[in-house]
């Protein structure tokens, strides 16, 4: 505390200093802010007074700057109004107490200003470490005073060097959103100003900002809405129509330009309901956001994208506005207006499609261009995919179809113009979700066209990635599979020629197969030379190992589709081109297993994994896993000490283990073994995940009880060992998390061989050793695993184990109710906020009055300096209300108000957590 006050002092003397230079002036202002925002609450209450003065005097120093300067000290000012209640800055609060000082010192008014401007910005500044109470008593105070406010600007207008200033401080009072009436704005001189000022051969920005921000409060809920504020609407909407013409003023600088089509930008957003009618007021709008959609500047196009979307979302809606009667009277209006909005999405599609061409120099692109150039072409794509929704995919395909038939006539070698097909095919391949799968014009010729295009490596990557696009189509339409051949030999080529254009092909390769499955059994033996040609060929395939797995899943799911025998035989095949690499090495001997690099065997195994995942033939996998165990022992016991050999292989476990289920018979049993043994020497998480993936499929299976409570016995016997300090759990997260899912998976599938196990209480202390650990995924498998707990009534398999679980959980119920609390204040980060709620109201739910209880106890240990009693009682009723049976987002609103209340500062927050001491496994509570 005492640093606090010295630090403010010290800044307050060298601002009121005339000899500080300028940077020393701009750290203390900003030093002020900052302590006057943070630790207020450090100060004594007869400071304030003191402090006030002190920063009026600084406004009115700093009134003509420097600006910055000024800008922090107004912050600090209005800091310290969202602390204080309104009676103390005396009649009428700070709004009247500004007033006043204007009135008494006119020369001062430009820093007054500054303060009259941020004051609304500050009422949603969470660094402000205020109360959620006083935060919210601080908004009303301010709405109740926007007349007094608004009547000050309004005066200040006859200052015509102000008036950009009194607009921008306008601009930040109407975001307060207050129900002012549309009747009153319509005609106040604050909003014809601004509205005049739109006219001016010089754009203004603060008027820009203000019409902006009408716009969006005509709209707002808060203010009643377009029906409500229609008078102003009136006012506003042929104001900023009459600057349609200036978009296209070239002596326009591109600023003001930005500017104009960010107000048609709003009103198109705000008044989208309006506009879906179709009157030709409506028309009239939708026109102009068809002209800013056509300016060359992306960043000023895309603003119109959002009112595109939202447009297409009413017009293509089912549940459409009751008002129009019976369903037919619907479905009329639906349809007309689709009709009276048809042109504007054609043009549209016209429009945005040419922006997705790459730019001449793409090769010297930086890396950020290049993700800019991509981000571009992905919300090109989400606004093609709207024009489909209102269009029809068939339409839209015609209308880039005749692009494509355009840029292909000067596309006719590698030299050539490529980049205009390329964007036309990009643009066909967003909107394939759209099109028919039997669509009978267009595609064939689509599909003919490819396979006449120039090798260059972009536009192979783009064909490729188009056959893919339309796989479903190839397997549905007339003339669809006939065209299989041609895109083949497509896909070939662009595994051939580069990286990119490789991985397209392969994921190409995948949908085909997935898509075509059924008609493509009979070409088991082609697609074998596909892959190995692509896979096992001599530096043929360009892709990465990642792109080759697209083609073992290619394979594995038309193998799911044949009869068992063939499946039996493809899935050997399949399986012994990955097995012969393998085999080589373990043939050379245990060092050379040990020695190699992880890559060099889980780029096979990854294909394992595959295989097992998608070949869906429970039996013939069962076998294919029995077959291979030696070979995965020996990776098993060699390389165990190597994380990233051991998820490989345990993933491919896991997928053998979901397919095959109960065919796995012997096979399982030595894997587990394997697993447990090993698991107690290098203690590998992915070893407790293939656990849990076991538990799921013979967790209920009574022939596996023994072997399975044998297990998990000794995997959290021997975790519990690992993790008994918060640094263990923050040094191993990776165990902390995959144990508790495991432990959850338990509570689920078998809580007969869990909850009555001698291991239990110690997982439920281990747990609470670990709920603050810092890793997202840890904590929150923690706490999930604690709910599933608290939640075992509700779970038939559960309900008769209870007894056994209040025995452990009921001890140690207020410790455990403590820890949730310090979590929900601190100890852990707020994005956690819900999973510890939950947790807390499950256990809240499960015990009823003893619960709250311990809440009640482990809120009382907070000093009253930190929570007030009422935001005490307020969580609490809060608790008890949601565990009664209410909304549980009931809860979630006093319990952000808690951790708000706590977090508001270092020192609240070290208070809090140094009274609930979470990590304190024993405290005695506090009477």
């Amino acid at each position: 505390m005492y640093t606090c006050i010295q630090h403010s002092h010290v800044a307050d003397n060298l601002l009121h200093d005339a000899t500080s230079n300028p940077e020393t002036l701009i750290f203390c202002s900003q030093t002020l802010r900052s302590k006057v925002q943070r630790d207020f609450e450090e100060l004594p209450s007869e400071a304030f007074r003191q402090l006030r003065d002190s920063l009026n005097n600084l406004l009115k120093k700093f009134h003509k700057g420097p600006a910055i300067v000024r800008t922090q000290i107004s912050i600090a000012v209005a800091a310290l109004a969202v602390h204080v209640p309104a009676e103390d800055w005396g009649d009428g609060g700070i709004v009247n107490w500004l007033r006043d000082g204007m009135n008494a010192h006119p020369e001062y008014i430009p820093g007054f200003l500054e303060l009259l401007t941020v004051l609304p910005e500050e009422a949603f500044n969470y660094k402000i470490a205020a109360r959620p109470e006083r935060r919210r008593q601080f908004e009303k105070e301010l709405t109740s005073q926007m007349e007094i406010a608004l009547n000050i600007l309004t005066a200040c207008l006859s200052i015509s060097e102000l008036k950009e200033q009194v607009l921008e401080a306008f601009a930040s009072w109407l975001r307060l959103k207050h129900g002012i009436p549309g009747s009153v704005l319509a005609t106040h001189p604050l909003v014809l100003t601004a509205l005049s000022s739109l006219n001016c051969d010089i754009l203004s920005e603060a008027s820009v900002n203000v019409v902006s921000e009408l716009i969006h409060y005509t709209a707002s809920g808060s203010s009643g809405g377009v029906s409500v504020q229609m008078p102003l609407i009136q006012v506003i909407v042929p104001q900023v129509m009459s600057l349609q013409a200036q978009l296209r003023d070239s002596s326009k600088d591109d600023e003001d330009v930005k500017a104009i089509a960010r107000l048609f930008a709003d009103m198109g957003d705000s008044y989208v309901e309006l506009i879906a009618t179709g009157s030709n007021e409506a028309m009239m709008i939708v026109n102009a956001l068809l002209e800013v959609a056509s300016l060359p500047e992306f960043d000023i196009a895309s603003m119109t994208f959002n009112f595109w979307h939202n447009l297409q979302v009413i017009l293509t809606k089912r549940n459409f506005d009751i008002s129009f009667g019976d369903e037919a009277s619907i479905e009329t209006e639906r349809n007309r207006r689709l009709q009276v909005f048809r042109q504007s999405y054609e043009s549209l599609v016209s429009l945005v499609s040419s922006r997705v061409q790459y730019p001449d120099d793409y090769q010297n692109l930086s890396y950020e261009d290049l993700k800019e150039f991509k981000q571009t072409r992905y919300a090109v794509a989400d606004v093609l995919t709207d024009a489909a929704s209102v269009l029809g995919g068939d339409t839209t395909l015609q209308i880039l179809y005749m692009k494509l038939v355009e840029a292909v006539s000067s596309c006719r070698n590698e030299q050539s113009e490529w980049r205009p097909a390329e964007a036309a095919l990009f643009c066909i391949r967003a909107i394939s979700n759209y099109v028919s799968v039997v669509e009978a014009n267009v595609m064939p010729q689509v599909m003919d066209l490819l396979s006449k295009l120039p090798h260059q490596p972009q536009l192979l990557q783009t064909v490729c990635l188009i056959v893919g696009a339309y796989s479903k189509w190839l397997d549905a339409a007339p003339s669809g599979f006939s065209k299989l051949p041609l895109v083949i030999d497509i896909l070939m080529r662009g595994m051939r020629t580069s990286e990119d254009s490789a991985a397209a092909a392969a994921l190409a390769f995948r949908h085909i197969c997935d898509d075509c499955r059924k008609k493509l059994c009979a070409y088991c033996k082609q697609l074998f030379h596909i892959y190995y040609t692509a896979v096992n060929g001599e530096g043929s395939f360009k892709g990465s190992a990642e792109d080759s797995l697209h083609l073992v899943e290619a394979l594995s799911m038309v193998i799911t589709e044949l009869p068992p025998e063939p499946a039996k035989d493809a899935l050997e095949e399949l399986c012994s081109s990955v097995v012969t690499p393998l085999q080589e090495v373990i043939n050379q001997g245990p060092e050379v297993l040990e020695k190699k690099h992880a890559r060099e065997l889980t780029v096979y195994i990854d294909r394992f994994a595959y295989i097992f995942r998608y070949v869906n033939h429970p039996g013939a996998v069962a076998d294919a896993v029995h077959r291979l165990w030696p070979i995965f022992k020996a990776i098993f016991d060699l390389r165990a000490w190597d994380m990233r050999t051991m998820e490989s292989l345990c993933r491919a476990c896991k997928y053998a283990v979901r397919t095959s289920g109960r065919f796995m018979g012997i096979t399982i049993g030595a894997m587990l073994e394997e697993i447990q043994g090993l698991y107690q020497q290098h203690h590998q998480p992915c070893f407790l995940y293939l656990s849990s993936e076991v538990i799921k499929i013979f967790g209920s299976d009574p022939s596996c009880a023994s072997y399975l409570k044998n297990m998990i016995e000794a995997l959290f016997k021997h975790t519990t060992c690992l993790l008994t300090t918060i640094k263990e759990f923050t040094r191993r997260p990776d165990i902390g998390d995959d144990c508790f899912l495991l432990a959850s998976r338990c509570i689920r599938y078998c809580p007969q061989l869990f909850i009555p196990s001698s291991i239990f209480p110690a997982l439920v202390d281990c747990a609470m050793i670990g709920i603050t650990v810092q890793h997202r995924e840890a904590s929150n498998s923690i706490l999930t695993f604690l709910s599933d707990i608290f939640d075992l009534a509700k779970s038939s398999k559960g309900e008769q184990f209870l007894s056994i679980r209040d025995s452990v959980i009921i001890p140690r119920g207020a410790t455990i109710t403590r820890i949730l609390v310090a979590s929900l204040t601190g100890a852990l980060p707020s994005s956690r906020l819900e999973t510890v709620a939950y947790a807390l109201l499950a256990l809240t739910r499960a015990y009823g009055m003893q619960a709250l209880e311990w809440a009640k106890e482990s809120v009382s240990l907070i000093p009253l300096a930190a929570v007030k009693e009422v935001e005490r009682i307020r969580f609490l009723q809060a608790l008890s209300d949601a565990a009664s049976g209410a909304d549980v987002n009931v809860l979630m609103i006093p319990v952000e108000e808690l951790s708000d209340v706590c977090r508001r500062n270092r020192t609240v927050q070290e208070i809090v957590q140094g009274a609930l001491k979470p990590l304190e496994l024993n405290l005695v509570p506090v009477p």
